[in-house]
C-alpha cells in the first residue's frame, strides 16, 4: 500500500481522484485549505479507513514540510479553480499556482518524496496554430495569468528533476467536467436558468469550441499515466477526442433541465472572457496508445454532467 499525497484533494477533480487511488489500495492522505473543495466530497473515502484529511495551505511553507512526511508519490492538483478570477485579482495564480508548487518541490525535497503528478492543463498552449495540438507544440505563450502559472509550474518541475532526481508526471487537462463541479460552463448555466428559466445568457458568441473530459475518466487517466510512463519526465494531454462548441452545450444543458422556450442570448465577442481560448482540442494519441479509452466524448460527457449537476443543485 502506497502513501499517497494529494493537494486539493477535497476539490471538484480531487476528490474523484482520492476515490480511484483508494479503490487501486493506496492510503490518501489529503491536504486542502478547503477555500473551494468541500469535506462532503470525502466522504465515501472516509468510509474505507484508508483517508488522512490534514486542514492546510500550501502557501504556509512549514505546516507543509511537517505534513509530507513518509510520502510515495504527490499527486499535486491544488490551485486556484477558476481560471477568470486571475483577471480581477492578478497575483491570485501567482500565489496558489507558481508559488504553491514551489512550497510542494520543497517540501518533497526536504522530505526525500521522490515522485510528483502534476495538473497542468491545455491552457500552456495558448492559442496554438496545431490542432489537434500535440504534447511537443511550442514555442508555448499562454494567453492567461492561469495558463502563465501552469507553465511556471512546469518548469519549475522540470529543474527539480533535473536538479534533484525526482521523477515527474505532468497532465495537460483538457476542460474537465462531471459531478461535484463547482464551477465551469455547465455549473454557470444551470445556476442562470435556475434564476430565470425564459432566457439563458452566453457569453461569447457561442462558436468557442474545446474538448471536454469526464471527471471519473481524468481521474483513471491520471493513476494509469503514471503506471504506463516511466521516464523522468513525462507529460501527456488528458482529453477526448473530439470537442463540443458552447452553444451546443446551452443547447444540451436547456434539453437537460427540460424547460421549453429558452432564448439564448449571446454577449458577443469570439471568446467569452479575457484570457480565454476560443478554440482548444488536444492530441490525445500518446494517451491512447498506452492502452486507456475513455468512458464518454465531449457530447456525452456534457449531457452526463448536466444530467448531474442538475439533480446535485435541485432544479
Amino acid at each position: 500500500m502506497s502513501r499517497v499525497f494529494v493537494t486539493g484533494g477535497a476539490g471538484f477533480i480531487g476528490s474523484h481522484l482520492v476515490d480511484e487511488l483508494i479503490k487501486s489500495g493506496n492510503h490518501v492522505i489529503v491536504y486542502d485549505n478547503l477555500s473551494s473543495g468541500k469535506l462532503e466530497f470525502l466522504d465515501s473515502a472516509k468510509l474505507t479507513g484508508n483517508l488522512e484529511f490534514i486542514n492546510g495551505d500550501l502557501l504556509d511553507l512549514d505546516t507543509l514540510k511537517s505534513s509530507m512526511q513518509d510520502i510515495d508519490i504527490v499527486y499535486h492538483l491544488a490551485a486556484n479553480p477558476d481560471i477568470r478570477l486571475g483577471t480581477s485579482v492578478t497575483d491570485t495564480d501567482l500565489k496558489q499556482g507558481t508559488v504553491a508548487t514551489y512550497n510542494v518541490l520543497e517540501s518533497m525535497r526536504i522530505n526525500g518524496c521522490k515522485h510528483i503528478a502534476f495538473a497542468s492543463s491545455s491552457v500552456v498552449y495558448g492559442e496554438a496554430k496545431i490542432m489537434p495540438t500535440p504534447e511537443d507544440y511550442g514555442p508555448l505563450f499562454p494567453i492567461s495569468l492561469y495558463g502563465a502559472s501552469k507553465l511556471g509550474s512546469e518548469g519549475l518541475i522540470s529543474a527539480w528533476v533535473g536538479t534533484f532526481g525526482i521523477k515527474a508526471w505532468i497532465f495537460r487537462f483538457a476542460n474537465i467536467i462531471g459531478t461535484r463541479g463547482t464551477h465551469g460552463v455547465i455549473f454557470d448555466f444551470i445556476h442562470k436558468l435556475k434564476k430565470d428559466p425564459s432566457r439563458l445568457e452566453v457569453l461569447g458568441n457561442g462558436l468557442q469550441e474545446k474538448s471536454y473530459m469526464e471527471v471519473i475518466d481524468c481521474s483513471r487517466a491520471m493513476i494509469h499515466v503514471v503506471n504506463k510512463f516511466n521516464e523522468d519526465l513525462n507529460y501527456v494531454n488528458l482529453g477526448s477526442s473530439d470537442t463540443c462548441s458552447v452553444s451546443r452545450i446551452a443547447e444540451i444543458v436547456i434539453e437537460s433541465t427540460g424547460y421549453s422556450g429558452v432564448k439564448i442570448e449571446f454577449t458577443g465577442g469570439d471568446r467569452g472572457w479575457a484570457g480565454d481560448v476560443p478554440k482548444a482540442m488536444l492530441e490525445v494519441t500518446k494517451l491512447t496508445e498506452s492502452g486507456f479509452n475513455c468512458n464518454f466524448q465531449s457530447d456525452d460527457a456534457v449531457r452526463h454532467t448536466a444530467k448531474s449537476l442538475i439533480d446535485e443543485i435541485g432544479l
